[in-house]
């Protein structure tokens, strides 16, 4: 890899770092509170939530692993990728309708293929597609968040936007550290970039039940 790529893609990491400490310091002890009083229907919900999310973490990671190591599998794992987020939308399609599932899958699948955008312009090096590629990646980050929020009050815009910003920070941190056969890096940003999401997907799972109570009550 051409070392322009890398000095970019760790660039990118050092300014993808956001502030969110605080957020989620704030949303911990609500959210366990949220847990100790959660009923047999909601509980099953955060559940699936979580394992959509650690779906998505997780063929995320091996498609990076495929796609840097030019492996015979990398189609197939983005097409089950891919899949995860039809998942995801038809997940929020019992709450907020077929239109509102379609255009969350929508917005996923571009994250997901601007992703694959990322990976391949690292991987070569060039910093011109690296760079555009990126700013595409904030840019759909930024309109999940702006969904998301405007479909639940208890999704504050900048709390989304802050976690998923860190997960395009986190993901970036591991094809760096594969980048650079860093493999405890590497391990670790795939530990706290899992960690991230089961905290986002506690998130939305403790806002549809707050916005919709008369679902959960058994």
């Amino acid at each position: 890899m051409k070392k322009s790529g890398l000095v970019i893609l760790v660039i990118l990491v050092s300014a993808g770092s956001f502030a969110i400490g605080s957020g989620q310091a704030q949303m911990k002890p609500k959210m366990e509170a949220g847990m100790m009083t959660m009923t047999p229907s909601a509980v099953n919900l955060g559940k699936a939530m979580r394992m959509l999310w650690e779906d998505h973490v997780m063929y995320t990671r091996e498609y990076i692993i495929s796609a840097l190591a030019g492996l015979e599998d990398a189609q197939a794992v983005a097409a089950r990728l891919l899949r995860n987020q039809d998942d995801i939308g038809n997940a929020i399609k019992p709450y907020y309708g077929d239109q509102a599932g379609a255009k969350l899958t929508s917005l996923l699948r571009d994250h997901i293929l601007i992703a694959v955008e990322v990976v391949k312009a690292a991987k070569a090096g060039v910093a011109a597609d690296l760079a555009a590629a990126s700013k595409k990646w904030t840019a759909n980050a930024d309109e999940l968040a702006a969904f998301l929020s405007g479909a639940n009050p208890h999704w504050p815009r900048t709390e989304m936007t802050d976690m998923l910003h860190k997960h395009l920070d986190l993901t970036t941190q591991e094809a760096v550290s594969r980048l650079k056969k860093d493999w405890a890096g590497d391990i670790a940003a795939y530990d706290q970039g899992n960690a991230h999401m089961m905290k986002f997907a506690d998130i939305l799972t403790g806002g549809i039940v707050a916005q919709f109570p008369g679902k959960f009550k058994a």
